[in-house]
This record gives C-alpha cells, sequence and structure tokens, in this order.
C-alpha cells in the first residue's frame, strides 16, 4: 500500500498495515497504480515518476511533463495522460520490470485536462479540449486514425470501463459512452447533472459515478449518485441516505460489482448496481466533513481484491476491511496525516 502524506509516501504492508518504508518527497504527490506487482505511478512536479514498493524506493523510470494527470488501467494497458503538453502514453505495465516501456504515443490537438482508455483491440479513446473547455472526445483505430468523434460531452471528465468493453466518460449532463464502435450519448435529468468520477468493474455493465446538480457551488457536497447502465444507455439517480455526502475519494467496486461509497456519516456503504439498492452500511470511521478544497486531506477510500482500506485523517489512521464480512480486519497509526492511498494493482 501506498499513503501520500505532506512531504512524502508512506509504503505499508497491506495485510500487516505496517509502514515498511517511508519515502521523502517534497510537493502534492499523486499516486495511482501501475499496473504490475510492485508499481506505484506518482505524480510529482516534474511528471510521472514510478515508485517501486516493493523496494520502497523511486525508480528512475519517468514520463516528465506539466500537470501530469489521469491514469488508466485496462485490460493489458496503462495510459498516462499529461494535462500540460497532451501527451498520452500507452504500455504493456509488465514492461516495467525491465525499465521504461515505449509503447505507444499520442499528442491531442491541444492540451487540457483530460483522459485516455485503449481497449484490447487498439481503440484509443481519448478526450477532446482545450485549456478554456472540454467538449467530448474522439476514439482512435490501432493505427491512429479516427472512428468516431462525439462533442455531446461539456466538461468531459474521467472515465471508467464497464463489462463489456464500455468506456464512459463523465460530462455535466450526463455520460458519453464509447461502445461497439461509437459514441452514444446518455443524457441526465436535468439540465445540470454532472458526473465526473467513475468506477467500472468487469462484473457489471453498470456504471457507479458521482452525481452534482448545482452548477453555482463553489464546492458541492452530493447527496446523490448515478447508475449509469452501459447495456440500456440509461441513467439512474439515487440518493444517499439523508445528510449523507461524499467525495471524489469516497467511491469504489467490490469484487463481485457491488457499488462502495464512503459516506460523511463514517460508513462505507454498499449498492446493489442492478438495482440501486443499499443492501449493507459498515461503520469505519468518524463523521466527517469534507474539506473546500479538493486537495487537502479527507477519508479516501482504495479498493483491491476482496480488500478496502480506508484513511482517517483526523486519527492518521488507515483501516483494513474484509469486504465479504464488512468487518475491520486490521489499523494502524500513522506518525503523519494520510491523503492519498492507492497501491500495486496488477491489470487484467
Amino acid at each position: 500500500m501506498a499513503v501520500t502524506y505532506e512531504g512524502g509516501i508512506y509504503v505499508l504492508d497491506g495485510e500487516a498495515l505496517e509502514v515498511v518504508h517511508t519515502v521523502a518527497l517534497d510537493g502534492f504527490n499523486r499516486i495511482n497504480p501501475a499496473g504490475n506487482d510492485t508499481g506505484v505511478f506518482v505524480s510529482t512536479e516534474a511528471g510521472f515518476q514510478v515508485l517501486d514498493a516493493a523496494a520502497g524506493k523511486m525508480t528512475d523510470i519517468a514520463y516528465p511533463g506539466a500537470k501530469p494527470g489521469h491514469v488508466v488501467l485496462h485490460g493489458d494497458r496503462t495510459v498516462l495522460f499529461t494535462d500540460g503538453t497532451g501527451e498520452v502514453h500507452s504500455f504493456d505495465p509488465k514492461g516495467l520490470a525491465d525499465g521504461k516501456p515505449t509503447g505507444r504515443q499520442y499528442k491531442t490537438a491541444q492540451p487540457h485536462h483530460g483522459v485516455a482508455v485503449e481497449l484490447g483491440d487498439g481503440t484509443l479513446v481519448v478526450t477532446l479540449g482545450t485549456e478554456e473547455s472540454r467538449p467530448g472526445a474522439i476514439a482512435l483505430d490501432k493505427d491512429g486514425k479516427e472512428i468516431a468523434r462525439s462533442e455531446e460531452c461539456p466538461g468531459v471528465h474521467g472515465e471508467a470501463v464497464a463489462q463489456g468493453e464500455v468506456v464512459g466518460l463523465g460530462c455535466k449532463d450526463g455520460v458519453l459512452l464509447f461502445k461497439n464502435g461509437a459514441f452514444v450519448k446518455v443524457k441526465s435529468d436535468r439540465a445540470y447533472g454532472a458526473v465526473a468520477t467513475q468506477v467500472g468493474s468487469e462484473a457489471s455493465a453498470v456504471l457507479l459515478g458521482d452525481y452534482k446538480i448545482d452548477p453555482d457551488a463553489e464546492r458541492e457536497f452530493p447527496e446523490q449518485f448515478a447508475l449509469i447502465d452501459t447495456a440500456t444507455n440509461s441513467l439512474k439517480v439515487v440518493p444517499m441516505p439523508e445528510g449523507v455526502s461524499y467525495s471524489f475519494r469516497s467511491l469504489g467496486r467490490g469484487p463481485k460489482g457491488e457499488g462502495l461509497i464512503l459516506g460523511t456519516d463514517g460508513k462505507l456503504h454498499v449498492v446493489d448496481p442492478a438495482t440501486g439498492t443499499f443492501t449493507s452500511a459498515w461503520p469505519v470511521v468518524a463523521a466527517w466533513k469534507e474539506p473546500m478544497k479538493w486537495q487537502e486531506p479527507r477519508p479516501a477510500l482504495f479498493v483491491r481484491d476482496d480488500t478496502a482500506y480506508v484513511t482517517e485523517p483526523a486519527t492518521k489512521k488507515v483501516h483494513r476491511i474484509d469486504l465479504a464480512t464488512g468487518k475491520l480486519v486490521g489499523s494502524v497509526e500513522l506518525p503523519a496525516v494520510p491523503n492519498e492511498i492507492s497501491g500495486p494493482l496488477p491489470a487484467h
């Protein structure tokens, strides 16, 4: 496991929850799985760099560029998107064992806060945008030829892949799907019904997404979420329990495709994606409030196989939950306040 704090990264044993390495690293650093058994991509001020979590040290494998953004794992590909340059790097993460993989490279027409995902047949789905606006996405075949385009996704942000390799991209008015070689728009039930963060599962045709309804909010604390059925091209809005909201670091999927939402009531809520019903609510942390600045620590969720890990900044703790039982099976107190949490997660 890797956990960021102000000044570096703690590497934890994922079972014993002991700190086994401390990596000093200045700046606001973000972390994502690299797609192999040991690697974590760290978004530093200089670009993407690989942390070898097993060895507990930063490697010299780096993809330099301003504003390193989304890291996407799908199939046997890891895809990096650098916002400041518009550069996309797609490669087989197994190659990280031998150094920096060459892989496939693409550059968007203009730099923007974007994302890309490569499918099994070599199709690359990548966002369209500039620093001022992000209207949609295009799809390129394995040779780089454009095969589909849609500019029906204002404010495009974030991606997830559902069962059957259907890609979902978040929009300010719903979701843009890429399926069967074409884009399909799934509209919200209101003019502004924004989806940004989504999580998918190979075990489900339904994507779990956040859902915001106030276009004027400086920071909206959403009290509802979206279930996007990629088989029927429909979007269902489901209310959270009364008075409970969540943040963009609250969403996950369990081993059977179940939806997981870490609520501000401190509970991990389990959702049946087919019906939208809550099946469990497991107490994990104390009740919390989302900070106004997205960079600031708040409880965060990371799921790997049948285990969920949750940070609790207020107590400097990380908790481990068995998703089969909902039981808290371990906790550790860290020397500093935890912020982001991630870990090696092999691509499959």
